[in-house]
């Protein structure tokens, strides 16, 4: 058990996911934080923090690193098939039998789907497992940057113009001024700051944090404040946390099987298996407050993220930790 405590802690279990979940508590027991008034200086701050984020991101980027691993074409198509492509398609074939046109959390659903994956997490699963680790880096490093894109051409085709407000020009060049061009600043001046960047990786990472935890608090405490969650029962959440448990498992088992059917390493099957089943909470947090203007429904379509994010953790590091004692046992 202390081993696992770990693990989780290792891959981001630990106080911030509690915070995470602190802010949704806050929100709904002080809807009235909801107001304009109150959250108009806190969103000019995560505005600014967002652009900061990624910057920084840039900035830890090696350059040369991206271009060694642009080798392994076969297991880079993969992982990014998986995160853009099948997850998608499945949530859309369920949709296409189950899904209701207005239901927030079918939408929600299908807009995790379309996120890219996450960088610290799949890159720490990756190693405990005994993955490729140069080609977790590799794949999520790109899937960051591919995702301004892909992520809002899905959801342009997703979304029914009615449901939520949605322009896919308008969405991808702010996306474009407040994520992608910091990340290709910081590239740029790599060289200058990465000695600075890794000195300061825990302060940059408790700013970066403490961004997420605003833009999580003024989506949720404006959905409150307007009732968004009124209707919705315990049972419902609860169904919802079943529903992306699932999810989660169905996708690592595909995964699986292509994996197998294409003969893959072992070494190159952990890799697709944890950095193809991950979704990233920062970039969902960040891409969903520019692509959807009305905060009100923002709050409602971030739960399943949110509930598949910590899933994806404790479920998925079991799971690594687990193949990471299989592999050790049998090199011994």
């Amino acid at each position: 058990m202390a081993k696992l405590r770990g693990t989780l802690n290792r891959v981001g279990l630990n106080t911030f996911f509690f915070l995470l979940v602190g802010m949704i508590v806050l929100a709904s027991t002080f809807p009235d934080w909801g107001s304009d008034a109150i959250l108009k200086p806190l969103k000019t701050i995560t505005g600014i923090g967002i652009s900061f984020i990624f910057f920084f991101y840039g900035v830890k980027l090696s350059p040369e690193k991206l271009k060694q691993g642009l080798s392994n074409w076969k297991l880079h198509l993969l992982i990014q098939s998986t995160t853009f492509l099948i997850f998608p398609l499945v949530v859309l074939l369920l949709y296409a039998v189950l899904g209701e046109e207005t239901n927030l959390f079918w939408i929600g659903t299908f807009y995790l789907a379309a996120l890219p994956s996450t960088v610290s997490s799949s890159v720490v699963m990756v190693s405990i497992a005994g993955g490729n680790l140069p080609a977790a880096i590799f794949n999520a490093s790109i899937s960051s940057m591919v995702g301004i894109f892909i992520t809002p051409l899905w959801m342009d085709l997703m979304l029914p113009e009615t449901a939520v407000d949605f322009d896919l020009t308008d969405t991808i060049i702010k996306l474009s001024f407040q994520v992608l061009v910091p990340v290709i600043l910081g590239l740029l001046v790599h060289k200058y700051l990465v000695k600075f960047a890794n000195k300061y990786q825990t302060v940059l990472k408790n700013i970066d944090q403490g961004i997420i935890l605003l833009i999580i608090f003024t989506a949720f405490a404006e959905s409150f404040a307007a009732n968004m969650f009124d209707g919705h029962s315990i049972g419902e959440l609860v169904l919802l946390g079943v529903l992306m448990l699932a999810f989660f498992l169905l996708m690592m088992g595909l995964m699986y099987l292509i994996s197998k059917a294409l003969k893959f390493s072992r070494e190159d099957m952990v890799t697709v298996l944890f950095c193809g089943s991950k979704k990233s909470m920062i970039q969902g947090a960040v891409m969903g407050r520019v692509m959807f203007p009305d905060p009100v429904v923002f709050g409602v379509m971030l739960l399943p993220l949110m509930i598949y994010h910590a899933q994806q953790l404790m479920v998925g590091s079991a799971i690594a930790q687990k193949m990471g004692d299989f592999n050790s046992n049998q090199s011994q």
